[in-house]
Formats: structure tokens, sequence, C-alpha cells
């Protein structure tokens, strides 16, 4: 290649990136269509050793990111040793991430301000338990988590968590509609930008009645109008459920040219005992994104409930005759 196309090239790019991110004229808004992951080293909540420390210092955030990749480093297990495990995913399909948010928080919750999720509310706290209870010991598809049932993944949320893995997304804009696009569970939340109120209240959605709007630079999402998944915050297995009150705002606006800030805001007066507040970066990344299909290969269900019921009969008819 030669220098004068070499050179042409490079201002092409520079000029690319000027386009996007100069500040937008009236009607102009950012750019955030392609691959983003939110895979990190941030916790949900904030660790108990870290107290009300919001933020970590570079050096601080370079041991912590240290300290959670020796967390989750393979284990040997010992020679002889009597329980080694049942063999789940090793770490080479595990995508725990690497590195602190970018803006170096010590948790995702951002409010309240001990960086922890507020207490369920007496109700919601009795639905949970229920829940867990009927995961312990399922007598059907139903009592397994949602997670389980390939109903509802952390990462499509809303509001969108990371995971151990398939932590990704794909953002498709355009004038009127604003498309994400969750790996896991191959969910696609459309949501028109034309000023649409929400849909009746009777019609209740898994992942809610999304609409949005622009503020600025930043793209709001309203949604209202889930369905009651009979579960909670905090449901076993590290997925979650909600009820049908359920009030969420995100907010999603650029960093820099590779850095997607994603924000959200629960409010759910039935399940909480107040609103909390969240907030984690994204980082652009290069796919593709692959299908993830749940239902296909889920053999883990049928074989579940076999092994409950295989644990119920009496040790001397172990085969069920």
């Amino acid at each position: 290649m030669s220098k004068r196309i070499w050179c042409g090239a490079l201002l092409l790019a520079v000029l690319n990136l000027v386009r996007l991110f100069a500040a937008p004229g009236p009607g102009a808004h950012p750019n955030f269509e392609g691959l983003w992951n939110s895979a990190t080293a941030t916790p949900l909540e904030r660790p108990g050793q870290l107290k009300d420390k919001a933020f970590f210092t570079p050096e601080e955030a370079a041991d912590w990111e240290r300290q959670f990749i020796d967390r989750n480093q393979e284990s040997v297990p010992e020679p002889g040793a009597k329980n080694a495990g049942t063999g789940t995913y090793n770490t080479i399909y595990r995508e725990f991430g690497t590195r602190t948010v970018k803006t170096r928080r010590t948790s995702i919750v951002t409010d309240p301000a001990d960086g922890r999720i507020p207490a369920l509310t007496t109700a919601a706290a009795e639905v949970k338990r229920r829940r867990v209870d009927a995961m312990r010991n399922p007598t059907g598809a139903e009592d397994t988590g949602l997670q389980d049932q390939c109903l509802a993944f952390l990462t499509a949320g809303p509001p969108m968590l990371p995971y151990s893995y398939n932590s990704n997304y794909q953002i498709v804009q355009t004038k009127d509609t604003f498309v994400i696009h969750a790996e896991m569970n191959h969910d696609a939340r459309i949501v028109p930008l034309d000023g649409r109120p929400h849909i009746p209240a009777g019609i209740r959605r898994w992942m809610g009645d999304p609409v949005g709007r622009w503020e600025g630079t930043t793209m709001v999402v309203d949604t209202t109008n889930f369905n009651d998944a009979d579960g909670f915050y905090g449901e076993a297995g590290g997925n979650f459920g909600w009820d049908r009150n359920l009030h969420l705002i995100e907010r999603f606006s650029l960093l820099d040219p590779d850095t997607l800030l994603y924000r959200f805001e629960i409010d759910d007066a039935t399940a909480f005992t107040q609103p909390w507040k969240g907030e984690l970066t994204m980082v652009r990344s290069t796919g593709p994104i692959y299908e993830f299909a749940c239902h296909e290969g889920n053999y883990a269900l049928p074989n579940m409930l076999r092994g409950f019921r295989a644990s119920e009969r009496p040790e001397n008819n172990p085969v069920g005759r």
C-alpha cells in the first residue's frame, strides 16, 4: 500500500470518528449500532469488605481485577477427593470478564448508597421462599427456575445484567426504532421512538412493553406491563423474576467511541422496600453473535426432574420397581 493511500485511509477513519462523536446538531443523535459486551469483574452488589467505598482508585481496581482472575481459575480436584463436583462447565466456556466497569465503581448497584439491593417486601419475600423451596425439589418443569425453563435470563433482563458467559448484545438503531438483541436467550426488544403510549394495562409481557425517547444524547427506555413471573430479584441460580408492578427506566449513553454507559432504575413497591438504581459499562465487540438455542438443547431440564424423582425412591428400590 502506498503512503498516499495509507494516509487517505487513516484520514477517513479519523473523520468517521469525528462525525460520530462530535457534538450532535439539531435532530442528530449518537449512533449506538454495533455489538457490545458487558462481562465485568465488578459485582452486582458491593462486597461487605468494601462497605461505603463507592469507587476504586486505579490501583485498587487493578488489584481487584487480579484477585477476580485468580478466583476464577480452573480448580483441579485433589487426588482421591470424594466430592469433585458434577462436571459443570469449565472455564473455557465461561466469560467472567477481567476488568472492572470503566467508571471504577465497586458495584453495579449505585443506589442505595451501600451498593446493595434493597430488601424485599414481606409479601415478596414469601413468594421468593416458595419459589426457592419448589426449585429445591421441583414436582414439574414449572417449579424450576426461569433460566432452566429457557424463559428468562439475567443478560436479557430487563434490566440487562452480566452473566458468566454470553453477555453480548447487538443494537440496531433507526429513526423511529431502537432494537436491543440479547444473545442469551436470543431475545430482541423492539423499542418504538414515535411517541406512542404504553399498551393497555391488561396486556402483559415477559419483557414488558418498552417505549423510548431521546434526552439530548441519551436514549431513555421506559418499560411497564410486565407479567407475574412468580419470583423476585435474587432467585436461586443467579436469575430473577419480577411482578406486574415493575416500572423500569433504562438510559443508554456513550462515554467514548468504544464504551456504552448503561444505567437503570427499578421502581416496584410491591416487590422492594424502596426503589434502587444501577449502572455498568459495555465495550464494543467484534462479534459475531451466535444463536443461543436454549430449548433445542435443553436436555438438563428433563434430566433434572428424573434426578429428583430418583432421589425420592427408597434406597432398597433404586430403579423404581
